[in-house]
């Protein structure tokens, strides 16, 4: 066991704070990595205020981990010391469930997977994230980071980046295909990136205009303001994918109005409420709602490798630990462009 410097919540909705945790002994097929960098991701946010369901606390979060290799165990094949590497939303999983074996682990049917903090490891022990200055994990959950892509630019990747990527494969974005990215914060900004690099033409639809050159900079083709009804007039019947980022509960029936035949809304963000929808929206053309988490190991990497090839990184602001709280704060009112990420050193 290893004793590091974190940055915790000791409570739902209370402050974090500096604090220390235990890490495991490296074992055979684990490595030990020196982070570098970690994002805020707005789940954090209701993890550490327990919006989604009664958390484990102290809770260290972060899921969007960049770093490098500093010890690896004896079985390890994958990496080597000085590797740059990433760890993203889960650390391990059953391994022996269709969904594991298709590298599928973030739907892991054998116990569900095992998140990067805010849960139970196969020790028995609480999982803690990425506001850390090391992490041990087992190689299998731990993906390279191309050359190509600066670690800071590259930690949110690890869940913004395949939140956005895994959907827009699935569905099948790419030349000939309108794709709509439902707002433009940390999720969204690299939904549009990723679209446009996929060849799909791309439409933000934001409350307003406020982020209109940043939307068009970042690669979007058209940009709507949803507080005017006559946007929904005039692209009613017009999209084959609508990735919608947001967390807040939206008109449901109103933006499915936007799809084509066969066109499908995806929801990658999760209110903390539940929400409703008229099945009438969706039967006049089959039109269909569905949801994606996050993305498999094997995807991960895909995405990343994808990133690097096309240049792809997080637009970021780089804060220093002591700013955490304050990020959240400015999180929470749509007060950053696009992903804050936590200099760890400053831990």
């Amino acid at each position: 066991m290893t004793t590091v410097a974190a940055y915790a919540a000791p409570a739902p909705k209370a402050p974090l704070e500096r604090t220390t945790i235990e890490r495991r002994a490296v074992g055979e097929f684990d490595v030990l990595i020196d982070i570098k960098f970690a994002g805020i991701c707005h789940s954090d946010i209701h993890q550490a205020q327990d919006g989604w369901a009664p958390g484990i606390f102290p809770m260290v979060p972060g899921h969007e981990i960049a770093g490098v290799v500093t010890e690896v165990g004896s079985g390890v094949t994958r990496f080597a010391e000085g590797d740059r590497v990433g760890v993203g939303c889960l650390v391990d999983s059953c391994r022996e469930c269709d969904n594991c074996k298709a590298g599928l682990q973030q739907y892991c049917t054998g116990g569900g997977m095992v998140p990067t903090y805010n849960g139970i490891g196969k020790d028995g022990e609480p999982t803690y994230g990425g506001y850390s200055e090391s992490v041990v994990v087992d190689e299998n959950y731990v993906v390279r980071i191309p050359e190509g892509l600066g670690l800071d630019v590259a930690a949110p990747l690890l869940c913004a980046g395949i939140t956005t990527y895994s959907p827009l494969k699935h569905w099948g974005a790419g030349p000939g295909k309108k794709v709509a990215v439902v707002g433009l914060g940390g999720l969204g900004h690299m939904g549009v990136k990723i679209a446009h690099a996929l060849g799909a033409e791309v439409t933000v639809l934001s409350q307003s205009l406020r982020k209109k050159d940043d939307g068009l900079r970042l690669g979007a083709d058209h940009y709507y303001a949803t507080s005017d009804p006559e946007t929904f007039e005039e692209l009613a019947g017009t999209f084959d994918i609508i990735l919608n980022t947001v967390s807040a509960p939206l008109d449901f029936s109103q933006y499915v109005s936007l799809l084509r035949t066969n066109g499908t809304m995806v929801n990658v963000g999760v209110p903390e409420e539940p929400v409703q929808i008229s099945l009438q929206s969706l039967f006049g053309h089959r039109r269909s709602m569905s949801s994606s988490g996050i993305g498999g190991i094997p995807e991960t990497q895909e995405m990343l490798d994808f990133c690097a090839e096309h240049g792809l990184g997080s637009e970021i602001e780089l804060i220093s630990a002591d700013k955490i709280n304050e990020a959240y704060e400015r999180v929470q009112a749509s007060d950053v462009r696009y992903r804050f990420v936590i200099d760890t050193a400053t831990i």
